[in-house]
């Protein structure tokens, strides 16, 4: 558990034996920041902030979507950080807020156990050392949860560009390579595109929940619509830029598979130029292989000109194949 009460001059830091205390204050509002999800969890919200059994329920349950739970005295909000794991699989780190009009509750939501917790905790704990350091002033727990999810849209902002540098240099490799090892470029591109079109999703997805939000009356102490309607525009634009990415994306994938179908085709033209050129070759060969022709020795004159005939049809086949423009 991490607790801060903000006013307007200073930020305090308590503990668990502060939190009765402070929710009686009327100077600021609370910040209560909750590790995980228990029974002990469960019962401190619903019984010392009154959130609804809903919402509470879905705390411990894990999400592919953003969500968004509106009440008559407070709003439940599920949002998403990306992290680029190992093999293209975007892991979604969800974080969980109640939002009052006297207290910010957050929570970290169900997440793989593999992924260091570090880096489940990295977003609300930079927004406590900014909060700490005098460099973040909010004046409601709507504009500290504006803070917050403005962290993710920068964290969806700082990934797509990561991932746009990586498809700047997919795009020289393909223009570089030689056709002869095609496995790793498309792993490379496939895993690429489906990382951005992950994290578009992800972005799209949030900024219909904003935009939901701008749009639904609270309780008249924290409606704060333009907040939600200014996160709904940053996630729209992470989502134009995605786009815009997937799309660059799938131009050097058709490139790459244009130039791969371009070869085949040039091989295969040239596999038939020889099957013309070497066809009355094997003709001939096969009329004079007949067992109805037997010769008592080798006729050198007849063998002469079976041999110049095949050079000439074959002479004759390369000439035209080569005005055709085959080779």
């Amino acid at each position: 558990m991490h607790l801060r009460y903000v006013t307007p001059s200073a930020v305090e830091v308590g503990g668990a034996d502060d939190l009765v205390r402070w929710r009686h204050r009327s100077d600021g509002f609370l910040w209560l920041h909750l590790d995980g999800w228990d029974d002990e969890a469960a019962a401190l919200l619903r019984n010392e902030f009154g959130c609804h059994p809903q919402a509470i329920a879905a705390c411990g349950q894990r999400t592919h979507l953003p969500t968004f739970h509106g009440y008559p005295d407070h709003w439940f909000v599920v949002v998403h950080r990306p992290l680029i794991g190992r093999a293209g699989h975007v892991h979604l780190l969800q974080i969980e807020q109640f939002i009052r009009d006297d207290a910010l509750i957050t929570l970290r939501g169900p997440h793989n156990p593999d992924i260091d917790p570090q880096q489940v905790d990295r977003h609300t704990e930079e927004l406590r050392t900014r909060l700490d350091a005098g460099r973040l002033h909010p004046k409601s727990p709507s504009e500290l949860s504006h803070a917050l999810v403005s962290g993710l849209a920068r964290e969806h902002r700082t990934v797509l560009d990561a991932l746009a540098g990586r498809a700047s240099a997919l795009e020289q490799d393909v223009m570089r390579d030689d056709l002869r090892h095609p496995e790793q470029l498309l792993e490379r591109m496939f895993l690429l595109r489906h990382e951005l079109v992950t994290l578009r999703t992800m972005a799209g997805n949030t900024h219909e929940v904003f935009g939901r939000m701008a749009g639904v009356a609270g309780t008249p102490t924290f409606d704060d619509r333009d907040l939600m309607a200014d996160l709904s525009d940053r996630f729209e634009r992470v989502r134009h830029i995605g786009d815009s990415e997937r799309e660059f994306v799938a131009g050097v994938i058709d490139y790459y598979q244009t130039k791969t179908a371009t070869k085949m085709t040039v091989a295969m033209e040239r596999l038939a130029v020889l099957a013309a050129v070497t066809l009355p070759i094997t003709a001939l060969a096969s009329i004079y292989g007949m067992n109805v022709i037997v010769n008592g020795s080798t006729h050198w004159g007849h063998l002469a000109a079976a041999l110049a005939a095949m050079a000439l049809i074959s002479g004759l086949l390369l000439r035209w194949t080569k005005r055709q423009g085959w080779w």
